[in-house]
């Protein structure tokens, strides 16, 4: 049981820090043009990322039995994969530069289980079909990882064409004020479909968690006032949804400002009307990846939303140095967190095998 608590608190303090590391998706824009001041942007977003994040359950089925076989998962496991999550997080909010807490907490899931089953890689799914459904790191994370970035960037850019061509005799005046009020509409969509995709993630890790703990009958003898503890996989309890939305609105709500300076302004310079065709370009394909369980990166999306939005306007207006070193991020955040999840196992299963005192055996 306090193994299980520990995987609890880790994951709340990940959904937190995902809160506030991805609160730029939804707000940097609208922050930067100006439309909102940073309190009104923060309270849209965490209240939109509250409701979208009771929106479904699909995302966190896929992250709970999609990526690895969930029979060999234990919770040691679990603590590991968001021991090396947080870490990248705090890491890259501490640079300001927007990564994926999606991609880092599936890195650290399956570097985890690599070290658990001293290498065994087929322990990963890799592109399997489970009960009818499509699973594994190709389907489900690869290919969206590529994808995904080049829709955002060409809807963006698409979107952006569409709205030029439309408004090309309008007075500017009309149009700033007619798209500072869209930009609202754009900005609480964004924040609803980053709530229907990233808070479902840790949803699927503590339902993970609670699996391994049911299956292994860490929770038989549990009194049956906690009795909701026990599950059985593909079942995300509703006190997970709810606790995991509240959480992920109170990160929100806590800001990023690190992350929304560089998504914001120095990497494009945008109005209200770029900041309304980014916005609604990435909330599309994030919605789209929603409905079908892919857990995409948000930030991925939005960013090159905002890069499309920018290159149509002229490909000197995005600052490709800012762009080139966000992108290095996104490429090194699976390999880095697999890595710290590898490790991550190593420390926290000698500790709870033999003891605090084990931590004088990792450095033998």
């Amino acid at each position: 049981m306090t193994l299980f608590f520990l995987v609890l608190l880790a994951a709340l303090v990940f959904e937190y820090i995902n809160g506030f590391h991805d609160a730029a998706n939804a707000i940097a824009t609208v922050v930067s043009t100006k439309v909102l001041t940073p309190r009104q942007a923060i309270i849209l977003a965490a209240g939109m990322n509250l409701i979208g994040a009771m929106l479904g359950v699909e995302v966190a089925k896929t992250i709970e039995s999609g990526f690895v076989v969930s029979d060999i998962v234990n919770m040691e496991t679990v603590l590991a994969a968001l021991t090396a999550g947080i870490i990248w997080n705090l890491l890259t909010w501490f640079f300001g530069i927007p990564s994926s807490s999606s991609h880092a907490l599936i890195g650290g899931l399956c570097g985890a289980v690599l070290s658990q089953t001293q290498m065994e890689w087929g322990a990963l799914l890799w592109d399997d079909v489970i009960d009818g459904k499509t699973v594994g790191l190709w389907p489900k994370l690869i290919k969206p990882m590529v994808i995904s970035p080049i829709f955002g960037f060409i809807l963006g850019g698409l979107v952006m064409f569409i709205l030029t061509a439309l408004l090309l005799r309008a007075r500017p005046a009309i149009v700033q004020r007619v798209f500072g009020k869209l930009q609202i509409v754009s900005a609480g969509w964004m924040g609803l479909s980053h709530g229907m995709n990233d808070a479902q993630k840790t949803m699927g890790i503590i339902t993970l968690a609670l699996v391994a703990g049911t299956s292994s009958h860490h929770f038989d003898n549990l009194p049956d006032i906690l009795g909701f503890l026990r599950t059985e996989s593909g079942n995300v309890p509703r006190w997970v949804q709810i606790t995991c939305a509240l959480t992920m609105a109170a990160g929100t709500a806590g800001g990023g400002w690190r992350i929304i300076r560089t998504m914001g302004h120095k990497m494009v310079k945008l109005q209200p009307v770029h900041g309304f065709a980014a916005e609604t370009s990435a909330a599309i394909v994030i919605q789209t990846a929603s409905h079908f369980g892919i857990p995409l990166s948000t930030t991925h999306v939005i960013s090159t939303s905002i890069m499309g939005v920018g290159a149509m306007k002229r490909l000197s207006a995005v600052k490709w140095g800012i762009v080139s070193k966000i992108v290095w991020a996104w490429v090194l955040t699976l390999p880095v967190t697999a890595f710290l999840g590898y490790g991550a196992y190593h420390v926290v299963h000698l500790v709870f095998v033999n003891g605090w005192g084990a931590f004088g055996k990792i450095f033998e």
